[in-house]
């Protein structure tokens, strides 16, 4: 079975749908054409905007991510997390990744939550804080991170944890430039 990728899952769920991709630029209020860029494959922007569009669908995010499914619990094996996608970090633009997401739920049926290990790497792009619905809770496992929230900034250590509403302005990156490793879990209402 060939993979298919989140634009295409986007490009056919709206389709199906018959909903145009104006129709849900406005109801995601995600920009038509960075729609029209996920669906080519163009870019792959931050989770922000993909959780709107998700929503937008009627669907879950886990929906956009996945490739198999499984009807009892997932087991993922030490090391054996699969490499599931680049983030930029960006809302709107192009940007070079520096976020590599590995799931550690892929396939779960009707999950509620999208836990990860992800490998922050260091970037010098100007941050854009980013929302959407739901929480987030982070963990640092290696290394160290900064989190920009509202006005906040916080800075967390290795073995440190973080749990917020998404919905409040946010971004995620590394501290002083140097690689580090989290556990995130995203809980996006369905």
């Amino acid at each position: 079975m060939a993979k298919t990728t989140i634009g295409e899952k986007i490009k056919k769920l709206r389709k199906d749908k018959e909903i145009s991709l104006k129709e849900l630029s406005k109801n995601s209020g995600v920009k038509e054409d960075l729609i029209k860029d996920i669906e080519e494959g163009e870019i792959i922007p931050s989770l922000a905007p993909l959780i709107k569009i998700s929503r937008s669908l009627g669907v879950r995010l886990g929906t956009l991510l996945d490739d198999t499914i499984e009807e009892g619990p997932v087991i993922v094996r030490e090391g054996k997390a699969g490499k599931i996608i680049h983030f930029s970090g960006q809302e709107d633009e192009t940007s070079e990744s520096h976020l590599d997401f590995y799931s550690l739920a892929a396939g779960k049926v009707d999950r509620h939550m999208e836990p990860f290990i992800v490998q922050v790497e260091a970037h010098k792009d100007k941050f854009k804080l980013s929302s959407h619905e739901g929480e987030e809770f982070i963990y640092v496992l290696e290394g160290e991170i900064e989190i920009l929230y509202g006005k906040e900034k916080y800075h967390l250590k290795e073995g440190d944890s973080i749990y917020y509403d998404s919905i409040v302005p946010h971004h995620l990156h590394t501290k002083d430039n140097k690689p580090a490793k989290i556990l995130a879990v995203v809980y996006t209402p369905f």
